[in-house]
């Protein structure tokens, strides 16, 4: 297990309804914690119109994520 503190951003705050928490969690890669967490607090969006960064560096979702990291979750974003 890994302690990883997961950060949310828009919609996924909502549904997690914190900012961030810190969770112990058997993941490996941030693909990994996208779906803990999803699975965790009911969230629908798929993950690959979602963003993550890893330590505030934007990652991709085969990205590894270490034990005191922490994973930042964007949703899909809109812009005109």
């Amino acid at each position: 297990m890994k302690q990883i503190t997961v950060r949310y951003f828009a919609m996924f705050r909502e549904n997690a309804g914190v900012n961030s928490e810190r969770l112990a969690l058997d993941v490996a890669t941030a693909a990994d914690v996208f779906e803990a967490t999803r699975d965790r607090h009911g969230s629908a969006e798929p993950q690959g119109h979602c963003k993550v960064a890893i330590n505030d560096q934007m990652a991709d979702w085969a990205s590894p994520v270490e034990d005191g990291d922490t994973v930042l979750l964007f949703p899909p974003v809109a812009g005109g």
